[in-house]
């Protein structure tokens, strides 16, 4: 394994609740279970890291009870933190409905996941081989975007930068999202998050104008289409429809963040492309038939999913089929 994934995003404390369906307005429910777990950009980490990645935080956490749980979830997987915790704010929260559908809804609340500056940055220092990674979500905060931006692009050109969008892409300034896009060297988003960036079309012309017109030093595009699978497209031209595996899932939570996290783990070992967004797709698909949004599947899980051969064509039609 070479190198670290750097990853400069959010981290929050997720409340999870388990409902049979959304309550309608003015109306009230009674879930079925309740969880608190580490959540958002962590559920990345920890896909890249069971897959054999070492992985390194650069953002920042809080200084109350909601840091001081994501610094434990941390440890236990073995993620460093390289920041000090912000002495102004705790981490954030957000609240997740999962529905009997395997669906999620999520209120956030920002904590100190949404102030960055140059200076609390400073200790987060990529070495050669190193991949860094942020997300949409860090870049749509007020209190980050520009000192983070500014961090990316003052980055050596060497550096492999990988960037999800989020389903926040609409919130980020156009400025501060042509900077980061300028910059990027691989791209992963779902259908939704891709067309808000280029525009409507087919995903193949979709991703060529991802290429063409909003990220032109990428090596790579793919556009996730949760059980479908997900798109591929190569700046050389190359391109592929890379589908995905029959699973029963039960909690999409998170397999997004487990897809981008495999990938990643699999490129820095040298896999290919194609190889490599298959076994993201193996990842996200072992993902969704655990509950919790950190149910990311350790190599040797997604290795042996993989060597059967009767689930390598096969996709299933489940109502998440656009989140990854």
């Amino acid at each position: 394994m070479s190198g670290r994934l750097v990853h400069i995003g959010s981290a929050v404390v997720d409340y999870v609740y388990r409902i049979d369906a959304l309550p309608a307005p003015g109306t009230e429910k009674t879930a079925s279970s309740f969880a608190k777990v580490a959540g958002g950009g962590f559920n990345m980490m920890v896909a890249a890291s069971r897959t054999g990645m070492r992985v390194v935080f650069g953002g920042q956490l809080g200084s109350g009870p909601n840091g001081d749980f994501l610094r434990a979830a941390f440890a236990t997987e073995g993620i460093e933190t390289l920041t000090r915790p912000s002495p102004l704010m705790d981490s954030g929260n957000c609240v997740a409905m999962i529905s009997g559908d395997a669906e999620r809804t999520f209120v956030s609340w920002p904590g100190a996941e949404s102030v960055l500056s140059l200076d609390m940055m400073a200790p987060v220092r990529v070495a050669p081989e190193d991949w860094v990674f942020a997300s949409g979500y860090t870049l749509s905060y007020v209190g980050s975007r520009d000192a983070l931006a500014d961090w990316i692009e003052a980055q050596p050109a060497e550096i492999p930068f990988v960037f999800d969008p989020t389903p926040v892409v609409s919130d980020i300034p156009r400025t501060i999202l042509d900077r980061v896009l300028a910059r990027t060297g691989w791209l992963s988003c779902n259908t939704m998050e891709a067309a808000e960036i280029a525009g409507p079309g087919n995903v193949e012309a979709i991703a060529a104008r991802l290429l063409s017109n909003h990220c032109p030093g990428a090596e790579g595009v793919i556009i996730r289409a949760g059980a479908i699978g997900c798109f591929v497209r190569l700046a050389d031209g190359g391109a592929k429809a890379i589908p995905g595996f029959k699973v029963a899932a039960v909690d999409t939570n998170g397999a997004g963040d487990t897809h981008i996290g495999a990938f990643v783990s699999a490129l820095s070992r040298g896999v290919p492309p194609f190889e490599a967004a298959r076994y993201a797709n193996a990842a996200a698909a072992l993902s969704v038939t655990r509950h919790g949004g950190s149910s990311a599947p350790t190599d040797q899980e997604i290795q042996t999913f993989l060597s059967h051969d009767d689930r390598l064509t096969t996709v299933h039609g489940r109502k998440q089929e656009a989140h990854f």
